[in-house]
């Protein structure tokens, strides 16, 4: 792959990077360190979307040539965005929120060409509906650990798995990364042949 053609992912997330592997792309990382306040007003979906075009962006001052992909996943419920928890007691009262319930998993990726500036953006947006979870289910679940660095403080590829009734959409979505939807941006871009 030229220099040009190179991919970069702006993210250290192991989840992206499995995907991204198995998907049978060829890639560098550079993990972008940006602020991920929400901003008054801001919509989840328009949250999501300058998030990783800033994430891209910041990548792409490191990298300077090639391809950098960015990424934002965010989940959220009754237009309240959930982020990662910031200790047990805050993962207990989210998954409590998702308890029994449909909640929403937002992706945006942009793709930028670090050399020209130009983006490719999308959000891809998914339905997840969460089982009955009993009060031993969530603290036995937050035991594990696995919900602490997890938007909506649950992973659909690990443990978290077991409390998921229903996924209405783009699985890899709620993993973290749309890989239908980004492959075929990257095809039309003629960054890749799928």
């Amino acid at each position: 792959m030229r220099n040009k053609d190179r991919i970069t992912l702006a993210s250290s997330s192991p989840r992206r990077k499995a995907l991204l592997t198995e998907a049978g792309l060829s890639f560098d990382t550079c993990p972008a360190d940006i602020e991920e306040d929400i901003r008054k007003g801001e919509s989840p979906i328009e949250h999501t979307l300058r998030l990783a075009e800033e994430k891209a962006k910041a990548a792409a001052k490191k990298v300077k040539s090639g391809w950098v992909i960015g990424a934002d996943t965010i989940v959220f419920i009754d237009n309240l965005i959930l982020g990662k928890p910031s200790d047990a007691k805050k993962a207990h009262e989210m998954l409590n929120l998702l308890s029994s319930r449909y909640h929403k998993v937002v992706t945006a990726f942009c793709i930028l060409n670090a050399a020209t500036g130009k983006t490719t953006k999308m959000v891809v947006e998914s339905r997840v509906k969460i089982k009955n979870l009993t009060d031993k289910e969530i603290g036995d679940y937050i035991k594990t650990g696995e919900p602490m660095d997890k938007a909506g403080a649950y992973a659909a590829q690990g443990i978290g798995n077991f409390m998921i009734e229903k996924i209405e959409g783009s699985y890899t979505n709620v993993v973290g990364l749309p890989m239908e939807e980004l492959e075929q941006a990257l095809e039309e871009l003629g960054i890749v042949r799928m």
